[in-house]
C-alpha cells in the first residue's frame, strides 16, 4: 500500500548545505495559502506552503517517493494489528526551541481530528492516539487500516506547548472565518522558519540551521520569498522581468514563450488532480434556478450535461495540449485507476437534447455556476466554455468566477447548486476520492461532498477498503464502487490536470506530481 524508502549516508554525503551557494529565492504562484494553521485545511497551496514550515511524520519527495520525516519508522505492533507504531526522530526542535517529543505528536493527530480540521477525514479509522514513551506513538484504529501512513503525508505535527501558549488547541473554524494567532503565525520544526507573513501579498522565509536534515538535502536556499500573484500575465512578466526566479503552474498560453525565452527553461509532468463538476443532486430545490424542482436529481439530466460538455475541446482550446480529458475522478497512478472508466465519450448535443426532454426539461432551465478563478490552470476559462457548451442544450448558465477562498468557504458551507472542483490524491489509492467525496456527508467522512449523493453500498465499500487488508479483496472493492458511482455519473470529469513550473536556467528543481516544492531539495547550478 505504501513504499517507505530511508535516507542513506550516501545521500546525506551528497547533499550537504553549501553556505556558498546560499541564496534567495523568490517565488511564485497564483494563490497563496489559506491558512498557516496546518490542520484547518486540506488544500492544495496551503500544503505547499506549510511544507516548508512544518515536518509531517513521513512525506512524499519530488519523485513521489515515502520518505522519514520526523518519524525514522513505522510498522504494525506484532502483538496487536490494531496499533501502528511510530518511532519519532530524536533531538528535533522546534523553530522557538522546544523539543520534539511523542507528546507533540500525540497532539497533533488529536487536534487534527477536531470538528473544525479538515484534515479529520484521513484520520476516521483512529480510535486513540498514545505516546508510549518520549520517542514512540502508538495509533490505535478501530479496524487494521493498511492505508494509515499513506494518509499523513500532509498531518503537520506542532509544539503542545506553543499552542497552549497561543491558545490555539483548536484548529481554525475556517468556514466560520475565524481568526486564531495560528492563522498567520507558525512554529514548526521545517527547513524554513517564518519571518513575516502578509495573506495573499508576500511571505518571508529564512533557512533553519538547526533544522534535522540539513545534511540530508541541499538546502541551498538562504531565504524563500513567496508573493502569490493572481493575474497570469503579471506572473508571467515578473519572470521574464527577473523579480522572480520560479513560477508554478505557468499558464498554458505562454509555456512555450517562457521555454525560448533567454535565461529561463521549464520542467512539465503528470499531475495527481483531476478536474470536475459538481452538482446539488439531493435537494427537493435548487438555490438559484428557475427549474421546477431538481433537475440534476435526474440522471437523465447528468448524463445530458456530461454529454453536452466537450472535453476534447476544452483539451485543444482551452488548455492547448496540456492536459488529458477525464472519465473518471482519479489520474493513472492512483490505485483502482481504471482505462475502461477514464474513457471520454464525444460530444453529443443531439443525445443531450433528447435527455433532456425526457427528464421533462426540453426547454431548459437556469443554474448558476461557481467557479474559482486563481486555484487551477486556466478555471475560469474552463468554466466559460462549460457555460457556452450547456447553452447549446437550453442551460443557461450564470458564471461566478471569484478568488480561492471565497469559492471554498461558501462551498464548505454548502451554498452552491453546481460548481468547479478539483481533486488530487496524496495517498494514492482510490479509497481517499471515496472517503471525501462520494461517501455520504456525515461525520467525518463525506466532508467534500457537496453533491447530496447517497448510496449505502458506496458507503459499506468505503469503509470496507479502508480496512481490508487482503490486496485482491480490497482491490475488488475499489473496482465495484468506481463501477457505482460512474454509471450514477455523480460528477462531470473534465481533465487530469499537467504541471509546467518555469525557473531560471541555473536552477535545478524537478515538477513533483502532488504540486508540492519541497523547496530543501533545490540546487542552483553554479
Amino acid at each position: 500500500m505504501f513504499r517507505k524508502t530511508l535516507l542513506v549516508s550516501a545521500m546525506a554525503a551528497a547533499m550537504v548545505a553549501s553556505a556558498a551557494h546560499a541564496e534567495t529565492l523568490r517565488w511564485t504562484r497564483s494563490a497563496d495559502g489559506l491558512t498557516l494553521d496546518p490542520h484547518s485545511q486540506n488544500e492544495g497551496p496551503t500544503h505547499a506552503l506549510n511544507h516548508q514550515i512544518f515536518d509531517v511524520l513521513i512525506y512524499q519527495d519530488m519523485d513521489v517517493e515515502y520518505q522519514p520525516g520526523l518519524a525514522t519508522d513505522w510498522y504494525v505492533h506484532e502483538e496487536d494489528p490494531h496499533v501502528w507504531v511510530f518511532e519519532i526522530r530524536e533531538g528535533v526542535t522546534f523553530h522557538e526551541g522546544q523539543a520534539l517529543t511523542a507528546d507533540d505528536v500525540v497532539f497533533s493527530l488529536n487536534r487534527a481530528r477536531h470538528e473544525h480540521a479538515d484534515m479529520r477525514g484521513l484520520l476516521t479509522s483512529i480510535k486513540e492516539v498514545r505516546a508510549a514513551d518520549d520517542h514512540t506513538v502508538h495509533v490505535e484504529t478501530h479496524d487494521p487500516n493498511p492505508l494509515l501512513p499513506n494518509n499523513l503525508t500532509n498531518l503537520f505535527i506542532m509544539s503542545r506547548e506553543w499552542a497552549e501558549e497561543h491558545g490555539v488547541e483548536e484548529p481554525q473554524n475556517y468556514a466560520a472565518g475565524e481568526e486564531t494567532f495560528a492563522v498567520r503565525n507558525a512554529n514548526g520544526t521545517g527547513p524554513f522558519r517564518v519571518v513575516s507573513r502578509e495573506p495573499d501579498v508576500r511571505t518571508v522565509l529564512e533557512r533553519n540551521d538547526d533544522y534535522w536534515g540539513i545534511d540530508h538535502y541541499p538546502m541551498e536556499i538562504s531565504e524563500l520569498i513567496f508573493t502569490p500573484i493572481e493575474s497570469a500575465a503579471t506572473r508571467v512578466a515578473a519572470l521574464l522581468s527577473g523579480e522572480v526566479d520560479l513560477l508554478q503552474e505557468t499558464p498554458v498560453q505562454d509555456i512555450e514563450r517562457l521555454a525560448n525565452a533567454p535565461g529561463l527553461k521549464n520542467e512539465q509532468g503528470a499531475e495527481n488532480r483531476t478536474i470536475f463538476l459538481g452538482m446539488d443532486l439531493g435537494a427537493m430545490e435548487l438555490r438559484a434556478s428557475d427549474a421546477e424542482g431538481n433537475p440534476f436529481a435526474d440522471r437523465r439530466v447528468r448524463e445530458a450535461i456530461d454529454l453536452a460538455v466537450d472535453q476534447n475541446t476544452i483539451q485543444v482550446a482551452v488548455m492547448r495540449g496540456n492536459a488529458q480529458p477525464a472519465g473518471m475522478i482519479a489520474p493513472p497512478f492512483v490505485n483502482g485507476y481504471s482505462e475502461e472508466l477514464d474513457v471520454v465519450l464525444p460530444a453529443d448535443a443531439g443525445r443531450a437534447q433528447q435527455l433532456m426532454e425526457e427528464a421533462g426539461y426540453g426547454e431548459g432551465f437556469r443554474v448558476t455556476l461557481h467557479c474559482p478563478n486563481d486555484r487551477y490552470v486556466n478555471d475560469e476559462q474552463i468554466c466559460q466554455a462549460v457555460v457556452s457548451m450547456l447553452a447549446r442544450i437550453g442551460i443557461t448558465v450564470d458564471l461566478v468566477a471569484q478568488t480561492r477562498s471565497l469559492h471554498f468557504a461558501e462551498l464548505a458551507r454548502e451554498e452552491y447548486d453546481f460548481y468547479m472542483l478539483g481533486w488530487g490524491v496524496p495517498t494514492m489509492d482510490s479509497e481517499y476520492v471515496f472517503n471525501y467525496l462520494y461517501h455520504t456527508k456525515a461525520g467525518e467522512r463525506g466532508s467534500w461532498n457537496f453533491t447530496g449523493y447517497s448510496d449505502e453500498r458506496v458507503d459499506e465499500l468505503t469503509v470496507a477498503m479502508g480496512q481490508e487488508t487482503d490486496e485482491e479483496a480490497r482491490n475488488a472493492m475499489i473496482e465495484e464502487a468506481w463501477q457505482i458511482v460512474h454509471d450514477d455519473i455523480v460528477y462531470i470529469p473534465i481533465h487530469h490536470q499537467m504541471l509546467t513550473w518555469s525557473m531560471r536556467d541555473d536552477i535545478d528543481f524537478q515538477v513533483q506530481s502532488e504540486n508540492t516544492p519541497h523547496f530543501k531539495y533545490l540546487k542552483f547550478n553554479r
